[in-house]
């Protein structure tokens, strides 16, 4: 079965949480960048379409990095056309003013540039420090905003880094402040080692808002090494974030937690808000059909527990 039992989840609605939260579903790059068996760009495009039919709206189709250092993503020339027509936003990373080139060419029409909280994940992912990335953004940004694209910041090690430990909240504003201030439409704080907790969660963004920061502008991105990924979800919520990023059935490891089960699962976290009564327009059951039908593509089975639920089959 891949549908829930009738009236599961009860819908028991929580105060103090939005009505609706819109997905930025990650699967298709995020999710697929650190396989290492190459996936063809046509099973690539069939999973987006796929993930769009489910009813998500918004959904990363791909990195204009150099092949060199994501060979997965290598074929985005080649898989943007195939998919470009769909009736949903395809955001796509662009690193620098040559993958913004390669973006625009294509059509895209949002764009998001990631940075570093920290100084030791900066110069681990991109060869700068800090200032230095932001530095290299800033014509990235001003020139896709002078063409209308829409530009999402990601902002990585927001909770806590695997080479200096934990992250001053400080820190962590001031680069959230710089990647605003310098045009991003949107940040998403990423967790990208799975560290956080709610506490934490709740203390970074309330130092966010006395920044001036708005918080119609944050998404947050939790990763579930240490099953923390929905409890930081709904912090967020309350607190009043509605952008949430996930991942179909979960995919995405993360490099540095070798045992992580990577991103939170986009069917775990509409699992939680279907219970609680909030919107996001996602049909679960055509959502979990998917992540079965890329489980396959892979060889493996989805890390989600909700698509493991709404999957097995009685012997």
């Amino acid at each position: 079965m891949t549908t829930p039992q009738p009236g599961l989840p009860m819908t028991v609605p929580a105060p103090g949480l939005p009505a609706r939260v819109r997905i930025h579903e990650v699967g298709a790059r995020d999710g697929l960048q650190n396989e290492k068996a190459t996936v063809p760009t046509e099973v690539k495009a069939e999973f987006v379409r796929r993930l769009a039919d489910a009813g998500l709206g918004t959904v990363e189709a791909t990195s204009f990095v150099h092949p060199k250092w994501v060979p997965q993503l290598a074929d985005a020339e080649q898989l943007f056309p195939l998919i470009s027509g769909l009736p949903v936003d395809l955001p796509v990373l662009v690193p620098n003013e040559r993958g913004l080139d390669r973006a625009l060419a294509l059509g895209a029409r949002r764009v998001a540039v990631f940075a570093s909280a920290t100084e030791s994940f900066a110069r681990a992912n991109l060869n700068r420090t800090v200032d230095e990335a932001l530095a290299m953004f800033a014509p990235v940004v001003e020139r896709a905003r002078a063409e209308g694209v829409h530009v999402r910041g990601y902002l990585s090690m927001c909770f806590g880094d695997p080479w200096e430990g934990a992250v001053p909240v400080p820190q962590v504003v001031r680069v959230c402040r710089a990647l605003l201030d310098m045009g991003c439409d949107e940040l998403s704080l990423g967790d990208t080692i799975g560290v956080a907790t709610p506490g934490h969660v709740l203390a970074l963004l309330s130092a966010l808002g006395e920044a001036g920061v708005p918080v119609g502008a944050l998404g947050v991105h939790f990763h579930d090494t240490y099953g923390q990924a929905l409890a930081n979800t709904l912090a967020a919520l309350q607190y009043g974030v509605t952008t949430v990023d996930a991942s179909a059935g979960g995919l995405g490891g993360c490099p540095y937690a070798k045992s992580a089960t990577g991103n939170l699962a986009t069917e775990d976290l509409v699992w939680m808000l279907q219970g609680l009564g909030v919107e996001t327009g996602v049909d679960l059951g055509r959502l979990t059909a998917t992540s079965v039908w890329m489980a396959g593509q892979l060889g493996r089975p989805s890390p989600s527990r909700t698509v493991k639920a709404l999957s097995h089959k009685e012997p």
